[in-house]
């Protein structure tokens, strides 16, 4: 039987330190490298972040499109960086963001979290705004293989609280549509030890989130820290008890460091530790 993606998240967040650090190989970081806006660049930038970091940080975490803008190569670039990360040790979780429907959504499932797959990976971001339910084939798909999902809640773009700050009329507790998608995931991983596969997307910049329950007993991967303003000092005071289960990540702050291997491994070992130290002031421990 396959170890649940949660269970296999919080050790390595135990022994590599709570840092997931992006793969974004946008045209402006190619550039910043040094590199072409083309396969060559996008390889080289994809193997040099697998092999300055996959050994040592938690969680990868690859944004589909970046890939998937240079068609069928670029998806040959994206998973043989997701085999190779995964080979080295870490959690690959991919930045896809899906969202459909029925058989749509169980194909969309099927390319990134099945066993055998070229794309498979460890975990999924996953966009519930077609209602909660209609990602049921990505659940029960993740609770199959072992891997994990990720939720958009509480994103950090300005934009997201049109729809997950509305509030339902007919939800007697008056919850916001963020709200609803935390109270779905704290289902799904009810009784799971250490925690369970079904984690959330906070925005580690929304600042005090005292009134969400973000105790879903899964990881919070949390955008935000580094270029987008938010540090891991922040981390106590947006997410409160949950603060153990914050999975920050965490891209231009580290790649900015490339394309100097060196350099990007002191980048991540460097934040990991300032979470680490964060979370550990937050519980009391020294």
């Amino acid at each position: 039987m396959t170890e649940p993606f949660g269970s296999r998240l919080r050790r390595a967040m135990d022994e590599r330190g709570p840092l997931c650090v992006g793969i974004d190989p946008h045209a402006s970081l190619l550039a910043d490298w040094g590199l072409n806006d083309d396969i060559a660049g996008l390889e080289r930038f994809s193997r040099t972040v697998v092999e300055a970091l996959a050994d040592r940080v938690a969680v990868l975490k690859p944004q589909s499109a970046f890939f998937e803008r240079f068609g069928s190569r670029g998806i040959a670039v994206l998973e043989k960086s997701v085999e190779e990360a995964r080979a080295a040790g870490a959690l690959v979780v991919m930045d896809a963001k899906r969202g459909d429907i029925g058989s749509t959504m169980a194909a969309y499932a099927s390319a990134f979290l099945e066993k055998g797959s070229p794309l498979f990976s460890d975990a999924l971001t996953v966009s519930p705004y077609l209602g909660y339910g209609s990602l049921k084939p990505a659940v029960d798909l993740a609770r199959e293989s072992g891997s994990g999902l990720f939720v958009l809640a509480l994103t950090s773009n300005p934009e997201g609280g049109e729809v997950q700050h509305a509030v339902r009329p007919e939800d007697t507790a008056l919850r916001n549509v963020g709200a609803t998608m935390l109270a779905h995931l704290a289902e799904e991983n009810a009784g799971e030890t250490p925690m369970g596969s079904f984690g959330a997307v906070v925005g580690a910049t929304l600042g005090d989130l005292s009134s969400y329950d973000l105790d879903i007993n899964g990881p919070l991967l949390a955008p935000g820290i580094g270029a987008q303003g938010a540090t891991p000092a922040d981390l106590p005071g947006v997410f409160g008890a949950a603060v153990h289960r914050v999975v920050p990540n965490v891209s231009r702050g580290v790649l900015r460091h490339g394309p100097d291997i060196g350099s990007l491994r002191a980048s991540s070992d460097l934040f990991a530790e300032q979470i680490r130290a964060a979370v550990a002031a937050a519980q009391g421990f020294k």
